[in-house]
């Protein structure tokens, strides 16, 4: 086998898309609608919590860096998504596509440590409400956002420059969008330190903020048995959004961890696409939704902004 050094590999091509004639227009329609939707519902929550004092609070600050994130993730997918749906050459630039695999995977690891962050939030909310404040002060809200940031920021920066040198044997990524594991599967050069510290990296990012959510759910659910009506209505308003938004998430990534790491040519094409898609497209899509119908503060100030 011949081995490709990186400098020679000057762009990736994927072999995801296909030829589907007229049809790039519907799809371009259709995703260019998707993108507008997440844009639009992510900024009116952001501008609404920000702009009212009223929403000043631990748990509407981690929703706009939620939102944020959404925002963020879903500019580093559609922009390229809708020039690789319109061309004829489905290629990109090797700098490029790292890059993109950076926003992709921050976006993921972000989305997960702050919808922990929310669930560690509502358990001192409901189990400790009378010590809450004292508990999470303004400085705490600021830290805990820093680093639900931070933290991925720096780890996929040491992921992507693992990467980025590897000798590769080829340049074709069977995907829609270009993803760290499939790079890696195309290099001839020893990858030992990328799978080691991919699943050292993997534990901290995924195990860490698992176990906080278990813990806090089993906490406030034996509350929930023990308390009042009052704290058992204030769980459920405050927590079915949340809940919601994780199984959505966790729906989606598994779909995705699923087709990266096992075959999955025997499953359609435009199947395969839809799951790699789906965490990347529902997830910003539906918290805005869930958040702006399910919170009446955040429902009611949404109305008065866009009605007057």
């Amino acid at each position: 086998m011949i081995m490709i050094n990186f400098t020679q590999v000057s762009y990736f091509t994927f072999g995801a898309y296909f030829d589907i004639g007229l049809f790039k227009y519907l799809f371009f329609l259709i995703i260019m609608c998707f993108y507008v939707v997440i844009v639009c519902g992510n900024v009116l929550l952001i501008v609404v919590i920000c702009m009212n004092r009223s929403l000043h609070e631990p748990m509407y600050l981690f929703l706009c860096s939620l939102f944020v994130n959404e925002l963020y993730g879903s500019t580093g997918l559609f922009p390229f998504l809708l020039v690789q749906i319109l061309s004829d050459i489905h290629t990109i630039y090797a700098p490029f596509c790292f890059l993109q695999i950076f926003c992709v995977y921050t976006y993921a690891n972000i989305q997960f440590i702050n919808l922990s962050i929310m669930s560690y939030d509502r358990y001192l909310a409901i189990c400790y409400p009378l010590q809450y404040n004292t508990s999470m002060t303004s400085t705490k809200v600021a830290v805990l956002i820093a680093l639900s940031w931070l933290y991925p920021f720096v780890g996929d920066a040491v992921l992507i420059s693992l990467s980025a040198p590897l000798q590769l044997c080829g340049n074709i990524i069977n995907k829609v969008y270009c993803d760290n594991y499939s790079v890696v599967k195309l290099a001839c050069s020893d990858t030992r330190v990328n799978n080691i510290y991919g699943l050292i990296y993997l534990c901290f990012i995924v195990f860490g903020p698992l176990i906080l959510i278990l813990y806090t759910y089993i906490k406030i659910l034996k509350v929930c048995f023990s308390g009042s009506k009052q704290t058992r209505q204030k769980a459920v308003s405050t927590c079915t959004p949340h809940l919601a938004s994780l199984i959505n998430f966790f729906f989606g990534s598994f779909f995705e961890i699923v087709q990266s790491r096992f075959d999955m040519s025997s499953v359609p094409m435009m199947l395969r696409i839809f799951l790699s898609l789906y965490f990347l497209t529902c997830q910003p899509i539906f918290n805005p939704l869930m958040y702006g119908l399910q919170m009446s503060k955040i429902h009611s100030l949404c109305k008065r902004l866009i009605f007057g």
